[in-house]
């Protein structure tokens, strides 16, 4: 088995723990083993833990017993309010009760029901509090280009949208996150995270990240490789920091576990480094407490950097947050106990177990010059939280073996134009393959440039109908599900100019970043992405396996052609489209949010005047109802509101999913109750079928009224692979 292929099934197999918090209920870096998940008869002891870490003085004199009592204590339940400023602020809250507790207490029912509804709509993310720290440490403005490299199951990742979104007034931020992961089925989970937030400068791909390929955007019109401003290097590990919440840990903890990741993380950690633009700022982390696993991957690659790299000290960028400096000793323990404390005594029988980037540098200058002391151990006893190791990386120059590659040009345009590509390597230090083919990309001092090649002349002749399609299985091998194509709208396709008369849009709304995924027959729905992942997208499709990418904006209605227009809005993407309409808006009342949100078809005499006058002399057709709070009246409802809508021949109805509905009414003072909410009273999807009517005795009235309705577009299942989300 060759190396790549080892290191995919070890990100694949790891149950990579650290994100076991990251999910919100039934998704998570692993399963929710433990002791609420059915392991209660697992003892919280482990002889050879408490033996390793005590040799290693990780935790200060004297707190040796607090640091096992916490271990052995649930882990609080924390949740993250979404918002699109710094954090904490109050955004962060912690809470003194187990998830089982609120899961499982009858007093607690109404409260866990909120927590599910607001996180299925994206308003709250229910995330462990050591897993919000590495974004908040790569201090992301929003024109950066992000890579998430192990990103399911995205709490982070949305961590890292939100503050693209800082300035939410700007609709497409220059910015946007790639994120990453090895495993084809997380990476829907890591999609349906993302469109929580609704968000069009998000993309989600699939590739091993200790490989994951270099990519290429067009600049001027010439082609440069893409690096990144921030880096998230949040890797598969061991994580036994985790033992407050995965109970399992206890019984299967042993050494090993870090001895065979360890090369693995050094790898990824040494491919984000690459792809690191100078000046930038990359956060390698784990939910691990062994050296092996963090000092020993941040030394390594310091020291194979030679200068290119620095520790940064971030020790006031995080106040109160309490935590203890990284180690500058350690040694080995083998599972059966043997320890080690330099390669030389490594018996060559071990050579193949025990590698020597896994042992501190023996120069002492070289050590002290790291500051390794830079790095930072969250221990779980200080601020009752889990186990955390973060370490931020600043990229002051290339790496080296990028500063030594050649720039190789061709004398005519008949000759390939030829480069050598910088090598991820592997934690021996070697080169290891990658997987961009070495005739595309030709790199000059720091590896920028990138000259055209006959192959990717006729792959830019291919794209100019704006295709772009699943990498084809000759350059990579692909796992899981086949994934639909990205077609960018043309700019002189018919389908857009009705759409743009009906809705009245504005002349700076961006068309030509309009895709669907569909080559073949009736386009259903239209998504949007920034210029910028367009860009990504057009000059890349070869190279890269795209899971998702987009807001969905526009869907077309199945009897479209007796209206206007074919295509009604769709309430995912109404904030970023809403800049953009000037027509078919209706102003309403808060009296008349509360009325659209909880009946289901309500007629004209049952709105306010006001929004009746708007409404009458409309076409039949999608509309957006907005809400504008009322600085005079204080008792009102102070944001605005957003959205979707139907004018039908006498009743307007919206199309708003179900938890988005209820937030809205919650923020009125509303609560649904769950009887109601079994019933159906008013719920209806943004994608699912008409509802069962009301019982008001309006019957055979709203079934005239549904020649005027849209007819609903077929639910789509979140983890169906061919169809869009």
């Amino acid at each position: 088995m060759g190396r790549r292929a080892r290191g995919r099934r070890l990100q694949q197999q790891q149950p990579r723990p650290e994100g076991a918090e990251d999910g919100a209920e039934g998704g998570g870096k692993r399963s929710d083993a433990g002791w609420e998940g059915g392991y209660p008869e697992i003892v919280k002891e482990n002889k050879l833990f408490e033996h390793y870490y005590q040799e290693l003085k990780i935790v200060p004199e004297g707190e040796w017993d607090q640091f096992m009592q916490a271990l052995r204590e649930p882990l609080p339940a924390t949740l993250r309010i979404t918002g699109y400023k710094r954090y904490p602020e109050e955004l962060a809250w912690h809470t003194n009760l187990s998830r089982k507790i609120l899961r499982k207490s009858p007093q607690l029912e109404r409260f866990h029901q909120f927590l599910v509804s607001e996180t299925e709509s994206g308003n709250i993310s229910r995330q462990e509090a050591v897993s919000m720290i590495p974004p908040l440490l790569l201090n992301v403005q929003p024109h950066h280009k992000i890579l998430d490299m192990c990103a399911a199951p995205g709490s982070k990742t949305t961590q890292l949208i939100e503050m693209l979104h800082a300035d939410m007034s700007v609709p497409f931020p220059e910015g946007f996150v790639i994120a990453n992961d090895v495993d084809n089925k997380r990476c829907y989970l890591l999609v349906h995270q993302a469109k929580r937030l609704s968000s069009p400068c998000i993309m989600v791909v699939n590739h091993d990240a200790s490989s994951i390929p270099r990519l290429t955007i067009d600049v001027d019109g010439r082609k440069e490789v893409l690096f990144y401003d921030r880096v998230l290097c949040d890797v598969p590990c061991s994580g036994d920091g985790t033992m407050r919440k995965n109970i399992d840990v206890w019984k299967k903890w042993t050494t090993l576990n870090s001895l065979q990741l360890h090369g693995l993380q050094l790898r990824i950690a040494t491919r984000g480094a690459e792809q690191l633009a100078e000046g930038g700022r990359m956060v390698y982390s784990t939910c691990s407490l062994n050296p092996i696993e963090d000092e020993a991957v941040i030394a390594s690659l310091l020291e194979k950097s030679e200068g290119a790299l620095e520790l940064a000290d971030v020790s006031a960028e995080l106040p109160g947050l309490k935590w203890m400096p990284g180690v500058t000793q350690w040694k080995v323990m083998t599972r059966d106990g043997q320890w080690f404390a330099d390669w030389a005594d490594v018996p060559h029988s071990r050579h193949t177990q025990i590698r020597p980037t896994m042992f501190p540098p023996k120069d002492p200058e070289k050590l002290r010059a790291m500051h390794l002391e830079r790095c930072l151990r969250i221990l779980p006893h200080h601020q009752n939280t889990g186990g955390f190791f973060v370490a931020v990386l600043v990229k002051k120059s290339s790496m080296p073996w990028n500063k030594r590659q050649p720039k190789v040009q061709g004398k005519s345009s008949e000759t390939r134009e030829a480069t050598q590509l910088s090598p991820a390597t592997c934690a021996e230090g070697k080169p290891m393959d990658t997987m961009e083919p070495e005739s595309q990309l030709t790199t000059g001092t720091g590896d920028s440039e990138i000259t055209q090649t006959p192959d990717n002349l006729e792959n830019n002749e291919n794209k100019k109908d704006g295709v772009c399609g699943p990498p084809p299985s000759k350059k990579m091998k692909l796992f899981g599900f086949k994934e639909d194509p990205f077609v960018f709208i043309p700019e002189d396709d018919p389908l857009f100019p009705p759409i743009e008369k009906f809705y009245a849009l504005d002349p700076s709304f961006p068309r030509m970043n309009l895709l669907t995924r569909t080559t073949e027959g009736k386009k259903r729905q239209l998504y949007m992405v920034s210029k910028e992942l367009r860009n990504v997208l057009l000059n890349n499709s070869e190279r890269m396996k795209v899971i998702n990418t987009g807001i969905k904006v526009w869907c077309r209605n199945n009897s479209g052609e007796e209206f206007d227009c074919a295509f009604r809005l769709a309430q995912e993407g109404i904030y970023t489209l809403y800049p953009f309409i000037n027509s078919r808006i209706i102003t309403i009342s808060m009296e008349d949010v509360k009325t659209l949100l909880t009946q289901e078809n309500p007629f004209f005499r049952k709105l306010s005047n006001e929004t009746y006058s708007q409404a009458k002399d409309l076409a039949k057709g999608s509309v957006v109802l907005k809400y504008e709070p009322d600085s005079a009246n204080p008792d009102a409802l102070q944001c605005p509101i957003v959205l979707c809508g139907w004018r039908g021949k006498a009743s307007i109805r919206t199309f708003v999913p179900k938890n988005e509905r209820l937030h809205y009414l919650r923020m009125m003072g509303l609560e649904v109750s769950g009887e109601k909410k079994k019933e159906g009273l008013a719920l209806t999807s943004d994608s699912t079928a008409t509802p069962e009517l009301p019982e008001d005795g309006l019957g055979e009235e709203l079934r005239a009224e549904e020649a005027g309705l849209p007819e609903a577009t077929p639910g789509c299942n979140p983890t169906a692979p061919d169809t869009p989300r």
